[in-house]
């Protein structure tokens, strides 16, 4: 990894979320479309206000959650929330029942980097030494734990790939002076807007029946 002004971020997102997401994505575009043109009446705006309210929610859960981890900061992007951690303020990772960064008085989840117990066990399997607990601790304020899988060059799971690579960033950049500084988090109003105003109007429509 470059040291110098090139350096790129490290992108995490699921590959499976995004495919899963644009799949139904379009059958939710397909057959609110199909609605809007086909239907009468309170169909048709069934259908609009439907289409309104799932489509920043199909997104919001299978193409936005994204992790990007640059020289500086590492920045969550979740759901509903975005949240910026400058490596200073990074305390822990783990990747247990799902992806986690301890920074400050919170705990964040990392969507983008889901964790597979399948390929937990796979890698079980495959590595020699066997399973432990190792610490992720990276400021001294407690103990973070997160499964290692030991083994040289032996398969992985990619949750644990991607923890070590954050665990190793934070380490290597916590001390600079442009990762200092507190956690920051943004909701996504992008996203909460036209979704409750969508679901609002369903409700609405069927309310009134």
């Amino acid at each position: 990894m470059s040291e110098q002004t090139g350096y790129a971020d490290h992108t995490y997102r699921s590959t499976m979320g995004m495919v899963g997401g644009t799949l139904l994505l379009a059958l939710v575009v397909l057959l609110s479309a199909d609605g809007i043109v086909s239907g009468e009446g309170r169909t048709r705006w069934l259908s609009l206000a439907a289409l309104v309210a799932l489509v920043p929610l199909i997104f919001a859960f299978s193409l936005r959650p994204a992790v990007y981890a640059g020289r500086e900061r590492l920045r969550v992007r979740n759901p509903f929330r975005t949240i910026t951690l400058p490596w200073a303020s990074v305390e822990g990772v783990r990747a247990a029942y799902s992806a986690e960064v301890f920074a400050g008085d919170g705990k964040y989840q990392m969507w983008a980097i889901p964790v597979s117990l399948r390929q937990r066990k796979k890698a079980l399997r495959q590595s020699q030494g066997g399973g432990g607990e190792s610490s992720v601790n990276l400021s001294g304020h407690g103990s973070v734990f997160a499964p290692e899988l030991s083994g040289t060059g032996g398969y992985r799971a990619q949750a644990d790939q991607a923890i070590d690579e954050i665990r190793t960033l934070a380490e290597r950049h916590s001390s600079e002076e442009g990762a200092q500084g507190a956690p920051s988090v943004r909701w996504a109003y992008e996203v909460l807007v036209p979704a409750v105003a969508g679901g609002a109007a369903v409700l609405l429509l069927l309310f009134l029946g």
